[in-house]
């Protein structure tokens, strides 16, 4: 019998079915793949189901104040050509997650077949969207980094990658990302409560000395650890004016602090005797050394005891008194106090010094008064910190910390507690009298320096800074605040200088973290101060 021919119809029938067979197979592996990959059906919406990103680890203060969490958030996509009324789509989408309208219009009108619509949306706006009932919309979890504090700290936690919310990008976010990436969380050694009384007060001076910028720090002397770290300005609205709100100053900038450098020299004096305090040394007509002559920016007697060198702050005095040591001497116990090299601790920003290329007997005579010689403030605090805290050695550390945390002896205990006399008398009778606080037995040191521009040392430009320790005694805190060109009504001329500016501050910021710190003031005798030359 012969074989029967296809007829055209039974052709076109088979062919017919064998399309369909091919797209009811595409769609099951579609569906399978969305299914066991992306996400499931939800009548006619694919909800993405996609394995979140891993959680970054909490950051919180001393106090278990919450700084920093990762929370899980959805990015949402859409695939265009499902809806059925496109401009209604954009409309509701934009509405719900806040995205712009224009924007969706426009690439819902186009011939995109994958849209983004928002970028890490709350569960609370993926459940809105959800209840729109609309075909298409995809969600891919991830994770974004919420600050609970806001700007507080800014400089010192940092942040993450914007848009994953994954790595650390500055800040401590950074230095501690391993840590924070494996899921381990960070207690830091900030107090949130002296943070916002230090920022607080720092941008009160800036704004009232019209400064450029200002900073400060408060450290534990017996453990390194940073209470709080303030650079200012902060806000956003300062990137407007070409000011950097996330620069770290006090990490990440080397200045020439000028005279509360003095500290140093007067302690390197009485490590290795080469001063005696109640010594007179001539003052009052500069000291000339090569072809340079040392002046003081105020008038000073003839003669002036070393204490009183320190205490109304001559570096026409100070600079003999650095000489005795020597280049060498001096360079290496500026070593031993890890100022000559970048001060390392989980911050992810730091500075090496800028020290000078040839250290000769000129250049000894201007470091012992703080120029020729730049250091980043959290440098500056560890020393100090060091020269008050019985001489031993700390590292500076944003993790909270246990116990005494001092390690070898770096300079005599004779001499911090020599130091700790000096430092406190510079407080009652010389320039430091605007930073005592009644009942805390403040000690520190003024500092008044010239910015040096382009080799050249500017008088009126000055950067003023204070550095105090209390209860001097027996230390337990220091703090540092800067000011950078205190200017206007209320620093002109000598009013600018520090013991006018940064030391009230000081005193201002001592007063009110004091009794946080659950350091009752002591009943005291108020001092009759004396009369002060700057």
């Amino acid at each position: 019998m012969a074989a029967t021919v296809p007829s055209l119809i039974q052709r076109r029938i088979v062919v017919a079915a064998g399309i369909c067979v091919m797209a009811f197979a595409l769609i099951g592996v579609r569906l399978i793949d969305l299914a066991m990959f992306k996400g499931r059906v939800t009548g006619a919406s694919v909800v993405a189901v996609d394995d979140a990103p891993p959680v970054r680890a909490d950051i919180v203060d001393r106090n278990g104040e919450l700084l920093a969490r990762g929370l899980p958030v959805f990015d949402l996509y859409a695939t265009p050509h499902t809806f059925w009324d496109k401009e209604e789509a954009a409309r509701v989408l934009a509405s719900a997650t806040g995205a712009n309208l224009a924007r969706l219009e426009k690439a819902f009108a186009s011939k995109h077949s994958y849209v983004l619509i928002a970028r890490q949306i709350s569960p609370d706006v993926r459940d809105r969207v959800m209840h729109l009932g609309l075909p298409g919309l995809e969600f891919h979890p991830a994770v974004k980094r919420f600050y609970p504090q806001g700007i507080a700290a800014v400089q010192v936690i940092g942040a993450t990658e914007a848009v994953s919310g994954g790595r650390g990008v500055d800040g401590l976010e950074r230095g501690l990302n391993a840590r924070l990436a494996s899921g381990s969380s960070a207690q830091l050694s900030l107090d949130m409560r002296v943070q916002y009384v230090l920022e607080s007060q720092v941008d009160a001076a800036r704004k009232k000395y019209g400064a450029l910028a200002a900073g400060g720090i408060v450290m534990n002397v017996n453990t390194g650890e940073v209470l709080a770290m303030a650079s200012l300005p902060d806000t956003p609205e300062d990137a407007q004016k070409g000011i950097d709100p996330r620069r770290n100053r006090m990490a990440q900038d080397d200045y020439e602090l000028g005279s509360v450098f003095k500290i140093f020299s007067f302690a390197l004096a009485l490590e290795d005797h080469t001063t005696r305090m109640d010594e007179l040394l001539p003052v009052g007509s500069g000291f000339k050394i090569d072809k340079y002559t040392i002046r003081d920016a105020e008038r000073m007697p003839a003669l002036m005891k070393a204490r009183d060198i320190l205490a109304q702050s001559s570096n026409a005095g100070t600079a003999q008194i650095a000489l005795r040591s020597g280049p060498d001497r001096q360079r290496a116990f500026l070593a031993s106090l890890g100022l000559l090299e970048a001060p390392h601790s989980e911050l992810a920003e730091w500075s090496r010094p800028i020290l000078p290329r040839h250290w000769g007997q000129v250049e000894t005579a201007t470091i012992g008064f703080g120029h020729g010689i730049s250091v980043s403030p959290l440098a500056f605090v560890t020393a100090a910190s060091i020269v008050v805290n019985g001489g031993r050695r700390i590292t500076p550390t944003f993790l909270k910390q246990d116990g005494d945390r001092r390690g070898e002896q770096v300079i005599k205990p004779a001499t911090s507690a020599g130091m700790r006399e000096l430092l406190r008398y510079v407080v009652t009778d010389g320039t430091g009298k605007s930073a005592d606080v009644l009942g805390y037995n403040v000690g520190g040191k003024t500092g008044s320096a010239e910015k040096n521009e382009h080799g050249r040392y500017v008088a009126h430009k000055l950067l003023t800074s204070f550095c105090a320790a209390f209860p001097i005694d027996n230390p337990r805190y220091l703090v540092f605040v800067m000011l950078d060109e205190p200017h206007g009504a209320n620093a002109e001329g000598v009013m600018a200088l520090a013991g006018h500016t940064a030391a009230p501050l000081a005193g201002d910021v001592i007063a009110h973290i004091a009794p946080m710190l659950e350091m009752p003031a002591a009943a005291v005798v108020p001092h009759a101060p004396t009369k002060s030359n700057s």
